[in-house]
């Protein structure tokens, strides 16, 4: 394979994920930036405390859709099988985009959306298994954080139980899915010391 056909996926992939949707949506809505309240975080739990509920949802799905479709799109063009270091390279770039965007100067959201989307163009099984996870301690729990971390802390697991079950087993794939899971960790580590102190705000808690 050719050195520039792999840095021309690398490069469409993390354009795509610098494009930070909850600051373009919030934009178009007349919404002021999610960057100067809450969180301070442009994703899509902090648009959501503007109140504003279709905008929250039109930022997930936005910021899913940029990790899914590169990773879906490597694996569906390529000729043949695409290289498993190919696809975990997409997904890592669509990932760093969305947290080190060039378009916003390198500052942006935590990833979680984008992860998501990430895991379902590796397999849908994986998406549906990770957004269980997350659906299942927020709606205990009511902290997004806090089901984030334990997404990212399950999803690289339930990649290596499906090996030989769902998917065919892949070691690079699995290292490119613990680096995402380990950047998401440590994006999340303010809220979690928030968490710790019992300052962290809650899911749909309006701004200040």
């Amino acid at each position: 394979m050719d050195d520039w056909y792999v840095v021309m996926w690398l490069a469409l992939a993390y354009a795509l994920g610098s494009v930070s949707f909850a600051i373009v949506v919030s934009r178009v809505m007349g919404l002021d930036d999610p960057r100067t309240y809450g969180s301070q975080n442009p994703g899509a739990t902090n648009v959501l405390r503007t109140g504003n509920k279709r905008a929250a949802a039109l930022t997930l799905l936005l910021d899913a859709l940029k990790g899914w479709l590169p990773v879906w799109a490597v694996q569906a063009w390529m000729p043949e099988q695409a290289p498993a270091f190919l696809v975990a390279g997409v997904a890592l770039a669509a990932f760093v985009g969305h947290v080190w965007p060039v378009f916003f100067r390198f500052q942006g959201g935590k990833g979680v959306a984008t992860a998501a989307g990430v895991l379902f163009g590796v397999h849908p099984v994986l998406g549906l298994a990770t957004a269980v996870t997350w659906l299942i301690v927020a709606v205990f729990f009511r902290y997004s954080s806090l089901a984030a971390l334990c997404a990212a802390v399950f999803a690289p697991f339930y990649f290596a139980l499906g090996q030989g079950l769902v998917w065919s087993p892949n070691v690079i794939l699995l290292g490119g899915l613990v680096i995402m899971s380990a950047i998401l960790i440590q994006r999340h580590t303010d809220n979690l010391r928030r968490l710790l102190r019992g300052e962290e705000t809650r899911i749909g808690q309006k701004k200040t």
